[in-house]
């Protein structure tokens, strides 16, 4: 059935009934950025794993030492080189018995003082240590991340913000730092100072900052021609409100990843430093220092390398896994 223009009077046409004060609303909530990336986030199940583990792994590392009576340093030598024992596991291995068969605990008359994870030579709880280890790396890598966060904002953002010559000569510093190999640059410094907690964060962050800063830089360049800067900046805004009201606010997602993939390559460095013996001195423990331990006894007494190395692979997976997620989170692209 075809209509005439004829046919079509004003009449057949009701407006809908809505309120004046309603006319202009917004039917649905408006979601931020923030909000929209996280729920991204959390579809991603691997990034939501990570985030977990990384969380089980941090309470642990607190509250982990806390959990038995033994210090991380308590020697007792009748308790040396003891196997894992944890009742209610012993199908999993954790029965008290060694390579061959035997029940350490009942041939020493330690049947009341069961190490969970095993103990080393020194009688040393290695659940104790091991947690207690953890922190301590976990510290550590966290300390320099913040440094090298800092530093390579307030670098990277100079930098690109005044451009020109201030750039010319920022750059020519940062690739002199790049063309030394950083482990070398790392080793030296600890040769230098005495090996301890503070000394590795500082040799850490000497050179840990140069990615950071390049990565702003490069935000800050990418961002500072565009119309909203010149908008703003026309409107009588002063470089200090452009570079913290405008441009680190909008670089902070590429930041964020980036500090996320800097902490297990902080972890890392640790580690190997004190695999080699410029790390972490005894009596202090790190993981590092433990996959030392147990790789030099890892024939007789495997157990001693096994649970420090699940620890370091889980935190450094799972940090990766977390800095891919949030990546992709915090990447407008990825929307759909």
């Amino acid at each position: 059935m075809r209509y005439d223009d004829a046919d079509l009077t004003d009449d057949l046409f009701v407006p809908d009934p809505v309120k004046e004060s309603e006319a202009e609303a917004i039917p649905n909530p408006q979601v931020s950025f923030w909000r929209e990336s996280f729920r991204r986030l959390l579809k991603n199940r691997g990034a939501v794993i990570g985030l977990i583990t990384i969380m089980l792994v941090s309470l642990l590392a607190i509250f982990g030492p806390m959990m038995n009576k033994y210090a991380f340093d308590g020697q007792d030598l009748t308790r040396s080189n003891l196997p894992p024992l944890l009742h209610g596991l012993e199908w999993a291995g954790f029965d008290g018995t060694d390579s061959h068969g035997k029940d350490v605990y009942e041939a020493r008359s330690l049947t009341n003082a069961a190490a969970w994870i095993g103990t080393d030579e020194f009688g040393r709880d290695l659940w104790t240590r091991v947690w207690n280890g953890t922190q301590v790396s976990m510290i550590i890598a966290l300390v320099a991340a913040i440094l090298d966060l800092l530093i390579g904002v307030i670098y990277g953002g100079i930098s690109a913000f005044y451009g020109g010559r201030v750039d010319d000569i920022m750059q020519r510093i940062v690739e002199v730092l790049v063309g030394i190999p950083n482990l070398i640059v790392i080793i030296l410094f600890i040769l230098i100072l005495q090996p301890g907690i503070l000394t590795i964060i500082l040799a850490m962050v000497i050179t840990g900052w140069v990615n950071m800063a390049r990565i702003v830089r490069g935000q800050i360049l990418q961002l500072k021609g565009q119309e909203f800067i010149l908008a703003s900046r026309a409107l009588g805004a002063t470089n200090q409100q452009l570079i913290w009201k405008h441009l680190l606010p909008n670089a902070v997602g590429p930041i964020i990843v980036t500090l996320m993939f800097t902490i297990p390559t902080a972890i890392f460095f640790e580690a190997f430093l004190s695999f080699i013996g410029l790390g972490i001195q005894p009596p202090l423990a790190s993981l590092g220092t433990l996959i030392d331990d147990g790789y030099q006894q890892m024939r007789f007494f495997s157990y001693k390398l096994i649970f420090p190395a699940i620890i370091i692979s889980a935190i450094m997976i799972s940090f990766n896994v977390l800095g891919d997620g949030l990546r992709d989170a915090l990447d407008p692209k990825m929307r759909k």
